[in-house]
């Protein structure tokens, strides 16, 4: 880590990442001299390659914008790289350097054969035409088009990239390549090669890991109340899921605010989300705007402000921070299930684990989106589309055996679990004997 810290001073995003793994693993790592005398970790904690591109564009009123592309391809030990393109104005390499080190051990415990990649750029969605994001996007995917491929490195969507980004990407993508790859990308829509609930599985795949978590302690989601920041498309997923378990969710969050549902989300608010998110706006005000007297907005208050049984962030990375925490555990919260990347700040974590809340971090909670994607793979592959009960079904296994591999390595000498331990060492034992086998390149 002093390396480390003396090489990317500014990279703190990377770091807090990074820090987080090596904690968990040393004991693990330490058992096996096989693993440091191959440094294994001097080597996983860098990237393969990265790339960085000058993106250049034109907006509605002519004229020339100029952006930043990034792709990290992180880790290939275990498959081809595999991981989200995120266009938000705070993208920048140490951000996409956290993320795709987090990805190769997501990408491990879902127990597909997918290495670890990000990308992006600090374009800014918010408050663009459709046309200025078609532009965008196809000028984006001139300069990516090279460094990626169905075997090579597959993106997807994530913050800022949903169904709309990911179809201007693919066709620029096709016309460049001159041949029909559709799996080149995942998050397609239905009609050109995307699976069915891939749009609602890093969402539902959240619920399920959350389930077994709960059952695991005794406890049920029904009835319960929860919070959930953000209102794209993972956190429509989770709301949409939650519901259909018997939760109540009471909270959403975003930039501007927090709107509470004192009397639960409904089917009705839960569709709007995807206006919303299309919207460009940005303002969760407008689910309290659509629905007066049902929703109540409350100005720069985060989810965490109101009272639940479970939190779920579902937003950006360190969102959550230990104040948060503690105004939670206030509140009667009891359990904090990590669905965006890294949601909760290492203070907020740490408060969590010593006070009684049950906690698990997001690269087992949020992995039902990239097993899905990973699932969409398959079906293109084998020009197949399945039902929507084949891909939920292979999406409940895949959660129970991300929640069994967390509870395998993560159980400590009281009985307790320590999920974060537990996920970290399970993706990297899977990563770190792949590149052991394969020698040192």
């Amino acid at each position: 880590m002093s390396r480390l810290q003396a090489k990317y001073p500014g990279e703190s995003e990377y770091l807090q990442a990074v820090q987080e793994v090596l904690e968990s693993i040393e004991d693990v790592y330490n058992q096996h001299p096989e693993f440091e005398k191959a440094r294994i970790v001097e080597r996983m904690v860098e990237p393969d390659r990265i790339f960085t591109f000058r993106v250049t564009w034109t907006d509605d009123k002519g004229e020339v914008r100029t952006n930043l592309g990034y792709r990290v391809q992180f880790n290939s030990a275990i498959g081809p790289y595999k991981g989200g393109l995120r266009f938000h104005r705070a993208v920048t390499p140490s951000m996409l350097k956290f993320l795709g080190f987090e990805q190769t051990f997501k990408n491990a415990l879902t127990t597909l054969p997918m290495g670890g990649a990000k990308g992006g750029s600090d374009f800014d969605p918010a408050g663009k035409s459709d046309a200025e994001i078609m532009r965008f996007c196809q000028a984006f995917m001139l300069e990516l088009w090279r460094c990626i491929g169905p075997d090579q490195d597959i993106p997807a969507g994530d913050v800022g990239v949903g169904g709309r980004e990911i179809g201007f990407l693919n066709g620029m993508y096709q016309k460049l390549a001159r041949e029909y790859h559709t799996g080149v990308l995942t998050g397609k829509g239905m009609t050109w090669g995307g699976s069915i609930l891939r749009p609602e599985a890093t969402g539902f795949g959240a619920l399920y890991f959350t389930q077994h978590l709960l059952h695991k302690a005794g406890k049920d989601i029904k009835d319960k109340t929860v919070a959930i920041s953000g209102f794209g498309n993972v956190a429509w997923g989770a709301v949409k899921k939650a519901m259909q378990l018997g939760a109540k969710v009471v909270a959403i969050s975003g930039p501007d605010g927090v709107c509470h549902v004192p009397d639960g989300m409904t089917a009705e608010m839960n569709d709007y989300m995807l206006e919303m998110r299309a919207s460009n706006r940005n303002m969760v005000e407008d689910l309290a705007t659509r629905f007066p007297g049902k929703a109540k907005f409350i100005a720069g208050k985060k989810a965490w402000s109101i009272p639940c049984d479970i939190a779920l962030p579902c937003a950006f990375q360190n969102e959550l921070s230990e104040d948060d925490a503690r105004e939670l555990k206030a509140n009667g919260c009891w359990c904090c299930c990590e669905v965006s990347n890294m949601g909760c700040q290492p203070g907020a974590i740490h408060f969590f684990q010593h006070n009684g809340v049950l906690f698990a971090p997001g690269k087992a909670v949020n992995a039902g989106g990239v097993a899905t994607s990973g699932l969409e793979m398959t079906q293109n592959a084998q020009h197949l589309s399945w039902t929507a009960q084949e891909v939920d079904d292979r999406l409940h296994q895949i959660m129970q055996s991300i929640h069994e591999q967390c509870v395998r390595y993560g159980t400590q000498a009281d009985g307790s679990i320590d999920y974060v331990k537990g996920a970290n060492i399970a993706g990297f034992m899977k990563v770190a004997n792949a590149m052991l086998e394969q020698g040192i390149i």
